[in-house]
């Protein structure tokens, strides 16, 4: 007799009965409902080989600017790794999730440096016309209610959630570091690589407008410079002042990106000695009781008011303007006349000492100005602003003596 078991048929092999149907359909649907609350879990983590929840964007409203997207890990960029200097305190607190600006408004200017003396009088030019935004690691004290301002480097990411945001009609970029105390890598990450990421963005973004604040020192103070530089003259100032290397490499990025974006309307503003309360080396020189003078040496000047500067940003923000212009001012005067009308009694020094006196005074910390500048003192660097008067239609308001004593404005 065989004792060994029959081997089921096909039939009852694949035969299924209706409950085991049923049953299997009920664990698929359970399956469904736990899987959104498992995900939902904080800190749940996903099992192996069942598919990532599709991740949920904000987009960019009025109520919000920047784009959040839940569990999602955030990349370390190189941007970030730029930050060598050491951020400020103040840097390291998370930004705020909030109202920038209104997207949907086509008129809204980014001012980089917005804190700078210069930065606050182009911000409250511009507030009264459109929405401002700010982007500045230092504090805006005296804000005005309808700017915002980011408290943040511009290398950082967030800067380009900014430009994500869209509405953006211009940027003016005051943000230059001109500090001769820093050293050139600080400098050069802070200059020329922020405002290449600047750049970028602009690019990416599609922003129809670029200002940048430039300087006719750039041009350099030479013995052999004609009377009046114009726009195409080369930019030498670098060549007996190495700390401002950074500010012509800018100046040049800004050029090249003419035709590297021409859609996008680009213009460089050069203008010559700026005096007022900002804090620059012309200022300082014109606030000392006794200013330093070389002996044998009395160069034609140029000056300009820092609210000029500011008309004339406002000025190239207009559509269809484009390039490069230099600003002068109310006109041209010797140095021994200009010390005259401030009331400051020169003290005539030889070269050679002037130099050495200045360089231990900068060293010291006790000086206003690096020994380079003195060439500001003996040759001239004047400028042909034809260009501006002609396209931009810009006109100093404040005549020569205005000009000189705003270096002891409290406004």
């Amino acid at each position: 007799m065989n004792d060994k078991p029959k081997r089921p048929t096909a039939r009852a092999r694949t035969s299924v009965t209706i409950q085991d149907i049923r049953d299997a359909k009920a664990a698929a649907l359970e399956r469904e409902k736990s899987a959104p609350r498992e995900a939902a879990r904080p800190g749940a983590r996903a099992r192996k080989g069942a598919e990532a929840p599709a991740r949920i964007e904000i987009v960019a409203t009025p109520d919000a600017l920047l784009h959040v997207e839940p569990d999602a890990p955030v990349p370390l960029e190189a941007e970030d790794l730029e930050l060598d200097q050491g951020p400020a305190t103040d840097e390291l607190a998370p930004m705020p999730l909030r109202a920038a600006h209104d997207a949907a408004s086509p008129q809204t200017v980014i001012v980089t440096g917005i804190c700078g003396r210069m930065g606050r009088l182009v911000a409250r030019r511009l507030h009264r016309q459109g929405p401002v935004i700010g982007i500045d690691r230092r504090k805006f004290d005296g804000k005005p209610e309808d700017v915002v301002h980011y408290q943040m480097d511009l290398r950082r990411r967030k800067t380009r959630d900014i430009f994500r945001a869209g509405g953006i009609r211009a940027v003016v970029h005051l943000g230059i570091m001109h500090d001769p105390r820093e050293s050139d890598r600080t400098h050069h990450e802070w200059n020329v690589l922020g405002f290449q990421k600047l750049l970028d963005y602009m690019s990416l973004y599609r922003v129809k407008k670029l200002v940048v604040l430039s300087t006719a020192t750039l041009y350099g103070p030479r013995p052999d410079n004609a009377q009046f530089l114009a726009e195409e003259a080369p930019l030498l100032g670098a060549q007996d002042f190495s700390q401002i290397r950074d500010l012509v490499e800018v100046d040049m990025l800004a050029q090249s990106f003419f035709w590297k974006d021409p859609e996008i309307e680009t213009v460089i503003l050069r203008p010559c000695h700026i005096l007022g309360r900002v804090r620059n080396a012309p200022s300082n020189y014109c606030r000392m009781e006794r200013p330093p003078t070389v002996m044998g040496f009395d160069p034609m000047m140029q000056v300009i008011h820092e609210r000029d500067v500011v008309e004339a940003i406002a000025l190239a923000l207009k559509p269809g303007v484009r390039g490069i212009f230099n600003l002068r001012g109310p006109g041209e005067l010797p140095l021994s006349r200009m010390l005259r009308v401030l009331g400051r009694r020169p003290l005539s020094l030889p070269g050679p000492m002037m130099r050495a006196l200045t360089s231990s005074a900068w060293s010291s910390h006790t000086g206003g100005f690096p020994a380079p500048e003195i060439d500001h003192l003996r040759y001239v660097c004047m400028v042909d602003d034809t260009r501006a008067r002609r396209e931009l239609g810009f006109r100093p308001r404040y005549d020569l003596e205005q000009t000189l004593r705003a270096v002891f404005s409290e406004r």
